[in-house]
């Protein structure tokens, strides 16, 4: 991968009243819409709904089902690298899993990371997911999804895993969003690595979204930041600048633990 990256970040906003094809549909022409992208992120669980438990058993899919075939295409059509954000992955023993996947500029699935913290304190994900239990790191990017961001010693596992950028999809509600801010810089700061963090928008299963899409970089430095409608957040970011930062101020190198 390139060091220096234009990335898109697609906060999108959607209620109840769209059926996951229209939605499909939908966000794949806003995709195809991000000319001059080289990264383009989305937020979590979009096709069926962050906190729409009542409605993933029934729209689950394989990793080889309609929205990574509908964000492949589009990716394609682009030409750039699509995070698509994260889907209800059904496999074939029946499990079901919160999957990310990050899309080539072929269309073909680079990596593809299940969540691994799943919120709902014993109800919602933890009740209807299972955990995944492996860190993804591809070229440079880490991969996370929304409740990732409280645990730090999973950015450290990432860290270890050569990750200069952190890419991150979310269903962040509204009422943490201080949380949400306070995290991702956190995360950047104290592994001085940018973090692309990219939340949804709107209200849906009677649940206000945050917004508030933002990127990181390795010092902390909030570099753009969305507002709580939907919109596309574009920033440059510069790969190289993570060991500059690394090398300035060697904080890591005294690691203990």
């Amino acid at each position: 991968m390139k060091d220096r990256l234009r990335v898109h970040l697609i906060q999108l906003a959607y209620g109840d009243d769209e059926t996951p094809g229209e939605r499909r549909e939908r966000v794949g022409g806003l995709v195809r819409a991000q000319a001059g992208a080289d990264l383009v992120v989305l937020p979590e669980l979009w096709p069926q709904g962050g906190f729409a438990y009542d409605r993933w058993e029934d729209q689950a899919e394989p990793t080889a089902g309609p929205s990574v075939q509908a964000l492949s295409a589009a990716a394609v059509d682009l030409g750039a690298i699509v995070h698509m954000g994260s889907f209800v992955e059904r496999d074939e023993t029946g499990r079901m899993f919160n999957t990310s996947v990050l899309l080539g500029a072929d269309g073909g699935v680079l990596a593809a990371y299940r969540k691994i913290h799943l919120f709902g304190f014993g109800e919602g994900e933890p009740k209807l997911m299972t955990p995944g239990t492996e860190i993804v790191v591809h070229d440079g990017l880490g991969i996370a999804t929304c409740y990732d961001l409280r645990f730090p010693e999973m950015f450290r596992g990432l860290l270890d895993g050569g990750a200069l950028a952190l890419v991150m999809a979310s269903a962040w509600p509204a009422k943490r969003i201080a949380h949400w801010r306070l995290l991702a810089q956190a995360r950047a700061v104290e592994n001085q690595m940018y973090v692309v963090a990219c939340n949804t928008a709107g209200t849906h299963a009677g649940v206000p979204m945050g917004g508030n899409s933002m990127v990181v970089d390795p010092g902390g430095v909030v570099l753009a930041e969305a507002g709580d409608d939907e919109e596309v957040l574009t920033v440059d970011i510069d790969l190289s600048s993570v060991a500059a930062t690394r090398s300035s101020f060697p904080v890591l190198a005294d690691r203990r633990l």
